[in-house]
């Protein structure tokens, strides 16, 4: 039995901090590319998306592998820029550890706190590398205090630099013999080791073999974060990080016989989907367990979905399970030393491209569920913008919708919503920058000439008291085979939507307890006035139905049997009622702001500030320089910054980070329908049954024992029918 290493490790950073360059520097020490790519230029590994080329950002997260002595690296090179942080959001769960990058010259960003504080909340092992140490205006201890302030005081400096901010500058690596960094290492790894605190106390020497076992256990449990410094263009301090990664970074052990099988059944996640040139759908996977073999047929899908729009950074609730398929893998090829190459087989800790499985989306589980994985995240804050495509000829809308429907496989946060009755659809957008790459997009690789309409805020709904309503079966209005209550309620922000039974059970088929609730997760999407509703607990208090009738020669009778379809088409006009009667409120989305700007300008931004009904804290003088912190509507940050360079002679930097969802005041705004609309009851009967018709005829007696046991003209309310 031969053991391997893998290490699955993700580049990330605030945009332009150099993590592409510092990929490039890493592949070129490793042997796999012979010079070291430009950004600028397009001529990077990773970034090989004409659009990337272009613009010289990364848009799509990349996979290439190297080695390190004993440790196989697959190395996911993601995006910098928010507004594809989606892509970002999709590799932190296949990874095993990471390298923060962050620039010497700008220092911590606002996308760098909201990556850090991610990558601490689900315990990623983390390095910081401090880069562009020769640039101009590179200053590395501004830069460490700020890591400790801003981001975590958990961090390890592991070398100081010379010569900052000129071409010559080097890092210097803190050696072992020195007395001083092994005082702060000690000091800092004792607040998570009982036996080191005792022996720091008691000023007894500390070995350094184990002050780094120690150093490598802690950041492997994300309980301290080394700090590195260097140039990836220059090379300068990189070989010192890479021997942090093959040391301090924990990989997957993985066992193999001679054919380079697992044991235990195969089970992976799906964190990417593309299309090959043929549209054939390729799911990037990274394996946690078993062997995945070419021929083999395996079950994935989805082990929970997402049940909408939240407050920043919250767990999703698992929703309704979500429906599994069925595949035969036809290819399997894995990434090895800078290229991918096919292979028989993928065993756990590899990450592999798989072909054969038509249906995968990302977030698939492959084969078994993993064990003891957590329910599906959203580990950052949703799209605040949305924004109708509009084709550039009539005839191309049908194409249009499918490649957009083709763009939200591979990102499910584009968020499509099509819009029926005005024959529109629109996409959630994280920014104007998004918007110009999805055009690009739908215009180099399908052909399509689009345009876009002014983007607009993504607003949510929440309930304000509770309301309920019902509708019973055999009873005027009803003119469905099925009764439903329910009661709409507020709950914690953050909660996403709740469904919960106040019925028994048994007291109906669980078929149509699963309708209702599918139904009203769906409804909820349009509340009261259009907007998706969240932060809510459903109740179903009434159930009831008719069971299965059969005429004397056995075919089904609808017209006096309950269907899933009658729970469907009555649990939007009733959810609706509740709602209605609850009261539900519009909330807009928040951003926090950083803004510095000259002394003498703090006056000319402040009235600015105040139309853009932003809310300032107070000021902090800083020399010549006001340090202005607050909230901004999401809907006015993109005119601030565009005002910023005029009002403040080019000087003002603002930062800028959604933050939390507040009401709205003033007149509620709406989003149009794009439903049957459950609010007007006449239209949308008109539109499901093609009538307004009220109940249903009363129920014939039943004419034998067999007939008799469905449960009639019930609602229930706590136990088996029986209004």
């Amino acid at each position: 039995m031969t053991t391997y290493r893998t290490l699955n490790l993700g580049i990330l950073a605030h945009v332009d901090a150099g993590k592409t360059s510092l990929t490039e520097r890493l592949l070129l020490d490793a042997g796999v590319i012979d010079e070291i790519g430009s950004v600028d230029d397009g001529s990077t590994q990773t970034d090989s998306l004409a659009l990337e080329r272009q613009r010289g950002i990364t848009i799509k997260s990349a996979v290439v592998s190297f080695t390190l002595g004993d440790v196989t690296v697959n190395l996911i090179d993601t995006p910098g820029h928010p507004d594809f942080i989606a892509e970002v959001e999709r590799v932190l769960n296949v990874l095993d550890g990471a390298v923060l990058v962050v620039s010497a010259v700008e220092g911590v960003q606002p996308q760098t706190r909201v990556l850090m504080r991610t990558l601490r909340r689900l315990r990623i092992p983390t390095l910081v590398f401090v880069n562009k140490i020769d640039r101009s205006g590179a200053h590395l201890d501004r830069v460490l205090r700020e890591l400790a302030e801003k981001l975590t005081p958990a961090v390890v400096p592991m070398a100081t630099a010379e010569r900052l901010g000129t071409r010559d500058a080097f890092a210097v690596p803190y050696a072992g013999d020195d007395a001083a960094f092994r005082d702060r290492l000690a000091e800092r790894l004792a607040d998570h080791d009982d036996a080191l605190l005792a022996a720091y106390v008691d000023d007894a020497a500390l070995p350094y073999g184990r002050l780094r076992a120690a150093l490598a256990a802690q950041t492997g449990r994300a309980l301290v974060h080394p700090v590195y410094a260097g140039s990836a263009i220059t090379g300068a301090g990189v070989e010192a990080l890479t021997d942090g990664i093959r040391e301090l970074l924990p990989g997957t052990e993985r066992c193999a016989d001679a054919d380079g099988s697992g044991d235990g059944d195969p089970s992976g996640t799906v964190f990417k989907v593309e299309r090959g040139p043929a549209g054939q759908k390729i799911a990037y996977v990274r394996m946690f367990a078993g062997t995945l073999r070419v021929r083999d047929k395996v079950r994935y899908g989805q082990d929970g979905a997402p049940d909408g729009a939240r407050e920043g950074e919250v767990t999703e609730d698992k929703a309704t399970e979500g429906k599994a398929a069925e595949g035969k893998v036809t290819a399997i090829s894995v990434f090895a030393d800078g290229s991918e190459v096919r292979r028989p087989s993928v065993s756990a800790g590899r990450i592999a491209r798989l072909w054969g499985l038509a249906d995968v989306r990302v977030g698939d589980t492959v084969g078994v569920p993993r064990p003891g994985a957590a329910p599906a995240r959203r580990h950052f804050a949703p799209p605040t913008l949305e924004t109708v495509v509009v084709p550039g000829r009539t005839a191309d809308r049908a194409a249009l919708h499918t490649a957009l429907a083709q763009l939200a496989e591979q990102d499910p946060l584009i968020g499509l919503r099509q819009d029926d009755v005005r024959q529109e659809v629109s996409v959630s957008l994280y920014g104007e920058v998004q918007k110009e790459v999805i055009e690009a997009t739908l215009t180099d690789e399908f052909g399509l000439d689009v345009a876009f309409r002014e983007s607009t805020t993504i607003h949510i709904e929440r309930p304000v008291g509770s309301g309920a309503d019902a509708e019973l079966i055999g009873t005027e209005p009803n003119p469905f085979l099925a009764t439903v209550g329910l009661r709409v309620d507020p709950a914690p922000v953050g909660s996403g939507v709740s469904f919960r039974l106040g019925v028994e059970l048994g007291s109906m088929p669980y078929a149509f307890f699963a309708a209702v609730e599918e139904t009203v997760r769906e409804t909820l999407r349009q509340g009261v006035h259009g907007w998706e509703v969240t932060d809510c607990a459903v109740t179903m208090t009434h159930s009831g139905y008719w069971a299965r009738q059969s005429h004397s020669h056995g075919t089904f009778d609808k017209s006096m049997s309950s269907t899933a379809g009658d729970f469907r088409n009555l649990t939007p006009l009733v959810l609706m009622s509740a709602l209605k009667r609850a009261g539900s409120r519009v909330h807009e989305p928040m951003h926090r702001f950083r803004l510095e700007l000259p002394a003498d300008a703090f006056g000319t931004v402040l009235p600015v500030l105040g139309r853009l009904r932003a809310v300032p804290h107070k000021p902090v003088a800083r020399g010549g320089a006001y340090l202005l912190e607050g909230d901004i509507p999401a809907a006015s940050v993109h005119e601030l910054g565009q005002r910023l360079p005029g009002l403040t002679r080019g000087e003002g930097v603002l930062e800028s980070a959604f933050d939390h969802y507040e009401p709205v005041t003033g007149p509620a705004p709406t989003r149009p329908r794009t439903d049957h609309d459950p609010l007007h009851r006449k239209e949308y009967l008109l539109s499901v049954v093609r009538r307004v018709s009220a109940a249903p005829a009363p129920r014939p007696r039943a004419s034998s024992p067999s007939d008799a046991r469905g449960r009639t003209g019930a609602a229930t309310k706590s136990g088996p029918s029986g209004a």
